[in-house]
């Protein structure tokens, strides 16, 4: 994103809502990147029928597992959906795929992370409807808004103390976190704002390039390469992102980027959604890059798009994309504040072709198991990524799926420790790294912020990008009208609101 918008919303919004957080407590200063410490992973739960572990049949034991484990799935596209007015979490009536909440609860999840996707806004430049940074709120606000709703299921959580407390009280806690670091428009006091509001983790690049960092771009995007990695202030916002807690993602950025932040970060870092390790795709994420990352402390967590998991399918959808293109970018334009009609409508335009299927339910496991060799069991995790991809694997539908991912890990001989692991341990250990790093640093939030500022003369020139591929027809445009300067001009269309303008990404574009 190349443009500045103001920030008064975004900085009175989050002070005005949100009391000062005070400062982390004091602990002994860290010369370097955390150390792995040994962490319980589950919670109680009730002792298992079975009279031992040895006697239990693998649905039994994987069941055992569920119950115990602190269960988090590391993405949900829920967010946009309810800002989007389709989906309460609580109503039948309006929801996109049945009552989530009881789906989660029934799955035995325990934490959600929840992004705060801010993608490209055909508004940009209007004053109606702001910018990135007012995006980013009504997204946060809309997550609020369901917490405060179902208080009874749902609670905020802002450390790994919640999502504990969550697993006791029989709650789901919901993690906020910024997909796209546009949304701070290129301020760090927007950024700490933001951490006020309840934001744990931020997606340093969207499928765009912005300011500071390097995107591995889109679906529809090509990669724009700006800053070779991550520019000088780019490194500033992950030291920031870091001194105050908040998890670095690299989901969505090139590997240049990947590879800067690593040389930069002090605490662990996560990869929420952008792993392949079978596959080849744009956010493929290399062995090297995968050890590094190890040695980092971090987390890859490992998604259920089918184009994430399997070379077919991928192939098959880009044939779709490129027959449709114009047409799904149409429908995309055109119902970007109605999900649940661009969902039908791109459902009626992809049953004219023959249907793609899926890859199984193994496949996701194949990437797990290749995963884990590469970069050790203790660094990889789990997101069916609900809502927010056009084919989730089979057997793996969204939330639904977890209890056949349990099964599967427990048929493929990973022990009890691991599979607590991969469903949610290893995301408690990296959130209470990064909640020790920022305390050992012995400072405030804002008190003692950085106030660094991104300059002009920091931005490079404008590189010669490569072309868009344009799937629109040719159409040459029809003929100005004749001036009138008597009659005022008219004011520009109104765009479809303030919903995600790439919901389309939701089907096709991820």
């Amino acid at each position: 994103m190349r443009t500045l918008y103001p920030l008064a919303l975004v900085t009175a919004a989050a002070l005005a809502a949100c009391a000062p957080v005070p400062a982390p407590p004091a602990m002994s200063p860290s010369p370097g990147p955390v150390t792995d410490a040994p962490a319980p992973f589950a919670e109680a739960a009730p002792a298992s029928p079975a009279a031992s572990p040895a006697r239990e049949a693998p649905e039994q034991r994987a069941a055992r597992l569920r119950a115990a484990a602190i269960l988090v799935d590391g993405h949900s596209d829920v967010p946009l959906l309810v800002a989007g007015g389709a989906l309460d979490l609580g109503s039948s009536g309006r929801e996109v795929a049945g009552a989530e909440l009881a789906r989660m609860k029934a799955a035995g999840i325990t934490g959600e992370l929840f992004p705060i996707r801010v993608g490209a806004l055909p508004w940009q430049g209007q004053s109606l409807y702001g910018g990135a940074a007012r995006r980013a709120l009504d997204l946060i606000d809309a997550t609020h808004r369901q917490v405060e709703r179902h208080g009874a299921e749902l609670l905020l959580a802002t450390s790994a103390g919640d999502l504990r407390r969550a697993k006791r009280e029989g709650r789901i806690a919901a993690l906020m976190g910024i997909e796209g670091g546009h949304a701070i428009e290129n301020s760090l006091a927007a950024l700490r704002s933001f951490y006020r509001l309840g934001v744990r983790y931020m997606t340093l690049t969207h499928t765009s390039t912005n300011d500071w960092a390097d995107s591995a771009g889109g679906a529809l995007e090509p990669a724009v390469v700006r800053h070779r990695g991550l520019s000088p202030f780019g490194e500033e916002v992950v030291r920031e992102m870091q001194r105050i807690g908040m998890l670095v993602d690299v989901s969505h950025a090139s590997d240049a980027t990947i590879r800067s932040v690593l040389k930069v970060a002090k605490a662990p870092i996560l990869a929420s959604s952008s792993v392949v390790a079978l596959a080849h795709h744009r956010r493929h994420l290399a062995d090297d890059v995968l050890r590094a990352l190890a040695g980092n402390g971090g987390l890859v967590v490992v998604n259920s798009w089918a184009l994430f998991l399997d070379e077919a399918y991928a192939e098959q959808a880009g044939r779709l994309l490129q027959k449709h293109g114009a047409r799904l970018k149409e429908l995309g334009e055109r119902y970007s504040s109605d999900p649940r009609r661009l969902r039908e409508e791109v459902e009626k335009l992809r049953a004219q072709e023959a249907p793609i299927r899926p890859p199984s339910l193994s496949r996701i496991a194949d990437h797990i198991d290749a995963l884990v060799k590469v970069a050790g069991i203790d660094h990889v995790g789990l997101g069916a990524d609900f809502d927010g991809i056009a084919a989730p694997a089979e057997g793996l539908a969204g939330i639904d799926g977890v209890p056949s991912m349990a099964l599967e890990l427990v048929r493929r001989g990973y022990s009890d420790e691991d599979i607590l692991k991969l469903l949610g341990g290893n995301f408690v250990r990296v959130l209470e790294r990064a909640e020790a790093y920022a305390a050992s640093t012995q400072t405030a939030l804002s008190g003692d912020g950085s106030a660094r500022e991104l300059t002009a003369a920091e931005l490079p020139p404008q590189s010669p990008e490569p072309p868009a591929v344009d799937l629109r027809p040719r159409v040459p445009p029809p003929p100005a009208p004749p001036p009138r300067p008597s009659v005022p001009a008219p004011a520009p269309p109104k765009p479809a609101g303030p919903a995600d303008p790439g919901a389309l990404d939701l089907i096709m574009a991820r």
